[in-house]
């Protein structure tokens, strides 16, 4: 940059708020024309120096690697070079101390550098001490007051969570991650929001408490959702409700779990529950029997002939089943003359009497007794059971 260039602009513009150009050049170039050189090289070493250095709070320096005097990096001398054995003690330490220091709250803004040859001659303005511990608490509490802590971050418009977030001394609150990309993409101190230029900046935790209280509540409000939820359930399964058609669908309920329970509580093999229900069947049948053969009366023949008599009086001469013809009357009714038997025909079927008088075909009752169930056989006439005799 030119030093005459600089020189005459700065002459243009009044360096000292409250003095006017003409007063400055009256009191710099008139009375002391010897201080030009001086001015003008001050007010150019601080343009430098404000180029370089930015005063930034978060952006990183420049760091640069040892040389020598060729210009190459330095060597390794490996004979002083130690193994390190890692046992995790260390770690641990570490570990300890971040958990201490993460509550901890610190300013962030550098020690100030010298000042400049400008500003100790007054031409420029010399910058503001750093803020006392008292100031910062009352920035702070307007930060709270705002509630910026409570709301996302203006850059990244996200939470802040568990991440660091710095609090500026203008009150404005934003993520140090969000803060130090905008300072280094930007090149200059200034806040996103109200613009002031050379701000202090100090690493806070506000939003991490907030969002531990937030994470807190919601896990206290799911697990008392649970507990009442639980709680109402037992409710509906012990006690009956008063309404009509929840008392009913509840006493159902009931008894349908009632049901379920048992036949879970039974055996479900069917095949082996009807097969031991057929052998108690069979076993009573047998006893049954026994006991019928027992007290069973037998028929004299003298009580055969008042049934055989029974039977002819009633006059029915056909067999019930099949209504054809009796051969045993057929042959008493016709004369026992060869002509006579000729003319009547030949007997074929024989004829059976039942103890209840009715008489039948010995063929057409045996196939009425195949074709009926169970072991006892009923007369096919009056429903009663019988005996038989051949006639």
């Amino acid at each position: 940059m030119d030093l005459n260039a600089l020189f005459s602009k700065s002459l243009t513009t009044p360096l000292v708020p409250g003095t006017s150009t003409k007063t400055w050049k009256n009191k710099h170039i008139s009375t002391k024309p010897d201080t030009t050189v001086l001015v003008a090289v001050a007010l150019q070493d601080h343009i430098i120096r404000n180029l370089r250095l930015q005063n930034l709070s978060l952006s990183e320096g420049f760091k640069t690697k040892p040389q020598t005097k060729m210009g190459c990096s330095r060597p390794i001398d490996r004979s002083t070079v130690k193994p390190v054995v890692d046992t995790g003690i260390k770690r641990k330490e570490g570990r300890k101390k971040r958990k201490e220091d993460e509550e901890k709250e610190y300013v962030l803004d550098p020690k100030p550098s010298g000042l400049t040859l400008a500003q100790k001659l007054g031409l420029i303005d010399a910058p503001k001490a750093l803020l006392t511990d008292s100031e910062w608490q009352l920035v702070k509490k307007r930060s709270v007051q705002q509630g910026d802590s409570a709301q996302p971050c203006a850059i990244c418009r996200e939470e802040f969570g568990m991440q660091e977030q710095v609090l500026l001394s203008c009150s404005h609150v934003f993520h140090r991650i969000c803060m130090q990309a905008f300072e280094k993409f930007s090149g200059r101190k200034s806040c996103p929001m109200c613009r002031k230029e050379q701000y202090q900046t100090m690493v806070i935790h506000d939003g991490a408490r907030l969002y531990k209280i937030k994470c807190a509540t919601r896990i206290q409000a799911q697990w008392r959702g649970y507990i009442v939820r639980k709680w109402y359930k037992e409710l509906r399964r012990t006690v009956p409700p008063k309404d009509r058609k929840l008392r009913r669908r509840f006493y159902e309920d009931k008894l349908q779990e009632i049901n379920d329970r048992l036949v879970r509580s039974c055996d479900v093999d069917i095949e082996k529950l009807f097969s031991e229900i057929d052998q108690s069947v069979a076993t009573n049948r047998r006893v049954l029997q026994q006991l019928e053969r027992r007290h069973v009366h037998l028929i004299s023949e003298e009580e055969w002939e008042q049934i055989q008599l029974k039977a002819i009086l009633r006059e029915v001469f056909d067999c019930p089943i099949c209504i054809t013809p009796l051969d045993h009357f057929r042959s008493t009714t016709c004369h026992e003359t060869a002509e006579r038997r000729e003319n009547c025909g030949p007997s074929v079927r024989q004829t059976v009497l039942l103890s209840c008088s009715h008489t039948f075909h010995y063929t057409c009752l045996k196939a009425f007794e195949d074709f009926s169930e169970g072991e006892k056989h009923i007369c096919p006439l009056c429903r009663s059971t019988y005996e038989k005799k051949m006639l």
